[in-house]
């Protein structure tokens, strides 16, 4: 089964690529904005579980990002020229929205469920993320590679430090996330739950792929620089010969006069 059946399927397929070019740059203009939603989610999250945040915070994030996911449904559904065909593949996104309408009326007992959601809604995120990232990490940008990198650190931290009872503080999620994406391993700070083992595992595996990118991505850096360097002599001989030549013309004209 290709990807994209399989994303389908789990409901995370995007915006189609058959689709018309405006819905697709706008689906790409939402993926930024995307991120940072993710990014928060994950921290709110986090401090929902450690009791941080006071329910009257957490009912407005709740309802700023049920309206985020609605404006992004509705906009991408409203430019799609088959609307069927995207909702039936995202449908993920409207399980989101129709169980936080009653935590928008204020039912509480459904905000926990509306919580859980949206980390499933992490996995839509990055799903439809990846292609741009695949692309980005393709191109050898350096520095863009190295802030993927880094976002995927700092959310592997919070993520372990709320679901592994061994990990218990952030900073101590953060170093456990840098040493298990760059497959060191010290073992001074271990999961212990088989949610923790199976979120490490994964990373373990994230983190083979994402350091031979980021070593591809510094070598290709270098490489330029080289390049840039030997355009630079290249372009300085280039112009040593034409004023050469140039001189040459002259001289040759010069000559040519005296012996008239």
């Amino acid at each position: 089964m290709s990807p994209l059946n399989i994303q389908s399927i789990v409901g995370l397929a995007g915006v189609a690529e058959n689709e018309n070019i405006k819905a697709k740059r706008v689906g790409r203009q939402f993926e930024i904005p995307m991120l940072v939603v993710a990014i928060w989610i994950v921290i709110e999250w986090y401090a929902n579980l450690k009791g941080v945040f006071p329910q009257t915070y957490a009912y407005i994030t709740d309802l700023i990002i049920w309206l985020f996911f609605f404006t992004e449904t509705l906009t991408l559904t409203y430019l799609t020229n088959d609307k069927l065909h995207y909702l039936r593949t995202n449908w993920i996104n409207l399980l989101v929205i129709f169980m936080g309408l009653p935590v928008i009326w204020g039912v509480s007992s459904y905000a926990g469920i509306l919580r859980s959601l949206r980390l499933l809604l992490l996995a839509a995120i990055f799903v439809n993320l990846s292609d741009t990232i695949r692309q980005v990490l393709s191109r050898n940008y350096l520095g863009i590679t190295l802030v993927i990198a880094v976002i995927i650190v700092m959310l592997s931290g919070i993520l372990i430090a709320g679901i592994d009872p061994n990990i218990k503080t952030i900073w101590d999620g953060l170093w456990w996330a840098l040493v298990t994406v760059t497959t060191v391993g010290y073992g001074d700070v271990v999961p212990v739950s088989a949610a923790g083992k199976l979120f490490g595992a994964l990373l373990i595996l994230l983190g083979i792929g994402l350091f031979s990118l980021l070593t591809a991505s510094f070598s290709a850096f270098f490489v330029s620089k080289e390049e840039q360097k030997e355009k630079h002599i290249e372009k300085q001989t280039l112009e040593k010969l034409n004023s050469i030549e140039k001189k040459l013309i002259e001289l040759e004209r010069t000559i040519n006069k005296r012996a008239k």
